[in-house]
């Protein structure tokens, strides 16, 4: 289940938006960097014209081509290569294409990490070259600063110089409500500088990075995004990036009407990092838990309507390191869904409540390495005050 702290939800169709064949034919590009290595295709100085633009409409939304006029230009087109010898492809090499946006007039360049880089996990590995194409028809060659696994997010920088860039303003997620309206630009299918509009369809998501653990606070929306619109802007009304398109949830390998995207809050504290060490790191507390709710926690025998029922403790993490308990082995099964019970419950992180299914993860995630949290657990009928101190949180994990 998509919500469930430390697992992944079913893969979507290769799990991200990475280029699928078809895309990349259609856009002039090899394959996938990550799936077919001996696919061979042009370079991208050979890309044929970009065909005619899309454009989508909505009704009774906003006004979509005053945002498309405005934040367009900004939006651009992001070919990968990996391997081969290193500029032509051919010889091994594979492409993948993806898009982004312009950040600043410096030259930095937001997009996924999926479309620059290659592997699982820890192995991930950067693309030999990545070249970056403006709405002008303008084509240079980017250096990847850093990149995020954890939220999916690179950092590029390309050289300014004589270039036309068209920074986009970066809005705030937080206060986003359910049926606003947004847009999303970028290229899917190779189809260059696209406008689809719809709606805000959820907030708070909780979707799969490239790595064991969830992106939380993800936007769900059904503006179509497909292959391709990796990394480009999803924006509001007023043309502010509210997220980054980066995944879709199909049955069909194309938008369905369930996209999601990384919410700008993250992607800011994500870039802060990415510039200062060209990685980013984020708190660890060593748990996978199940949420309770008032109808299961009775049934526990719980003293608390909600909380976070802890079901393993990695060993040797920071809450096995505090004296916290996972399950005794017990397994239950409630109104159709097996639980592991038994375990401490928590019920709140520094005064934080601990309710919906994400909270646990959502709120540990907002905390640096090394810091210290108070948590109030449940523990064989009685409340308990336990001190953790935060670890690193690695790419690879049984736990949450």
């Amino acid at each position: 289940m998509r919500r469930a702290f430390g697992t992944p939800p079913r893969p979507l169709r290769r799990g991200l938006l990475t280029t699928l064949a078809l895309a990349l034919v259609a856009a002039g590009c090899g394959s996938d960097g990550g799936d077919d290595p001996g696919t061979s295709a042009q370079s991208p100085a050979a890309q044929q014209p970009p065909k005619q633009i899309v454009v989508q409409t909505a009704e009774g939304g906003f006004n979509a081509v005053d945002v498309y006029r405005r934040d367009s230009p900004g939006v651009v087109t992001i070919r990968s290569i990996f391997g081969g010898d290193g500029g032509l492809l051919g010889g091994g090499a594979s492409a993948a294409e993806g898009s982004g946006f312009v950040l600043n007039d410096d030259g930095e360049i937001v997009t996924n990490a999926h479309v620059v880089t290659n592997g699982n996990g820890s192995n991930r590995s950067e693309a030999d070259k990545v070249f970056v194409e403006f709405p002008d028809r303008n084509v240079v060659k980017a250096e990847i600063v850093g990149f995020d696994p954890f939220y999916d997010v690179a950092l590029l920088r390309v050289e300014p110089k004589g270039l036309d860039l068209h920074p986009l303003k970066l809005g705030d997620d937080s206060e986003l409500v359910v049926g606003q309206p947004v847009a999303a630009i970028g290229s899917p299918f190779g189809e260059q500088q696209s406008l689809s509009v719809g709606v805000v369809s959820a907030t708070d998501r909780s979707v799969r990075s490239l790595t064991d653990f969830q992106i939380e606070g993800a936007i769900q929306t059904d503006a179509s995004i497909n292959p391709g619109n990796s990394g480009g802007p999803l924006l509001d009304g007023q043309g502010r990036v509210i997220g980054i398109n980066q995944q879709i949830e199909t049955q069909s390998g194309a938008n369905d009407g369930v996209g999601f995207a990384v919410p700008i809050s993250a992607v800011k504290r994500s870039l802060a990092q990415l510039r200062e060490n060209g990685k980013a790191s984020y708190a660890y507390i060593g748990v996978s838990s199940q949420a309770l709710y008032p109808q299961l926690a009775r049934e526990l025998g719980v003293d608390s309507p909600f909380g976070g029922l802890i079901a393993e403790v990695v060993p040797g993490g920071p809450a096995d390191d505090a004296g916290l308990h996972g399950s005794t082995g017990d397994r239950k099964r409630f109104q159709g869904t097996p639980y592991e019970s038994g375990g401490d419950v928590i019920v709140s992180v520094d005064g934080r409540r601990v309710v919906q299914p994400d909270d646990l993860a959502r709120i540990i995630s907002s905390y640096r390495p090394g810091d210290e949290i108070d948590l109030v657990i449940i523990r064989d009928g009685e409340r308990r005050d336990v001190k953790v101190t935060l670890g690193v949180r690695p790419n690879t994990v049984s736990g949450g």
